[in-house]
């Protein structure tokens, strides 16, 4: 782990779990930090931070287009694409843009070099400040197939970021989105629920954490009396619990509405805290027994 500005990343199987409340409440304890919203699908961390001055900008992708006087009807093209952005129709070749992953691919092997390209915006990446708090935020455009591109550009925009610690809010699930935000994380926290449910997609997260040789830690979410199907995995499993946090109506009522707890009482300003010091204290413990992560 970097020991001057890590990047800690929040995961959880499923959405609801608790996972943007417990990364915009430990960027806020952090107060000097880098908050990263990956989930450019549904972002909602802005909703807590309000970050000001909202700055913007486009993100786009650089899609085929096609030279019809010099294209000879090889349809290189069309057989190289594996994503279906190309068909040959009544003799001439379609590009659909919707499904372009923008690889380029197909103006490489176009012998006629009849393939160019043409930018199409997919979506944007915001910026702001909040009490301290820098706030990335990407905000994926509906109907495009991946937000992947998107997630880089606030990876690459955040990682220039001179603040002590950033925070990543990923997306929830295990797919390609996931895996894009976790690669650049130094350790990663697991938020779970204690039900069966729970369980069973912390050991989703956890099997792609480990994977990708990320070290792991968890935040066991609305605990309450009576058994915990989630604890009982990390102990099968020999997971650090690096935190708990009980089922709190207070808690809930002012996630709901839009209000940051460690901003709002010294009792969750406290409780947050030591949260993070025990991520950072146990990711550190990580580094030092294998400083090649």
């Amino acid at each position: 782990m970097r020991q001057s500005n890590p990047t800690i990343a929040v995961l959880s199987g499923k959405g609801g779990t608790g996972k943007t409340l417990v990364s915009v409440n430990l960027a806020a304890a952090a107060q000097d930090a880098v908050y990263v919203d990956c989930d450019v699908e549904e972002p909602n961390g802005h909703l807590f931070f309000k970050p000001l001055p909202r700055e913007e900008e486009t993100v786009s992708l650089a899609v085929p287009l096609v030279d019809e006087a010099r294209c000879i009807g090889c349809r290189a093209c069309v057989d190289f694409c594996r994503f279906n952005a190309l068909a040959f129709i009544k003799n001439r070749p379609v590009v659909f843009p919707s499904v372009c992953h923008a690889c380029g691919g197909c103006a490489l092997v176009c012998p006629g070099g009849a393939i160019g390209e043409t930018e199409r915006p997919i979506g944007t990446v915001g910026y702001g400040v909040s009490d301290g708090v820098r706030v990335h935020t990407g905000m994926l455009r509906p109907g495009e197939a991946s937000g992947v591109p998107l997630i880089r550009r606030l990876l690459k925009n955040s990682a220039e970021e001179s603040r002590p610690l950033r925070l990543i809010d990923c997306p929830p699930g295990s797919a390609c989105a996931v895996m894009e935000s976790v690669q650049a994380a130094d350790y990663c926290v697991l938020v779970a629920e204690p039900t069966v449910y729970g369980a069973h997609n912390l050991a989703m997260v956890h099997e792609l954490a480990a994977l990708m040789h990320k070290p792991i830690g968890v935040v066991l979410n609305k605990c309450a009396d009576g058994e915990n199907p989630s604890e009982a995995y990390c102990a099968a499993h020999a997971l650090p619990v690096v935190g708990r946090i009980d089922f709190d109506e207070t808690l809930g009522a002012l996630a709901s509405d839009g209000k940051i707890a460690a901003r709002e009482s010294e009792r969750y300003r406290a409780r947050f805290s030591s949260l993070l010091q025990s991520v950072l204290k146990e990711a550190r413990h990580e580094a030092a027994v294998d400083p090649q992560r």
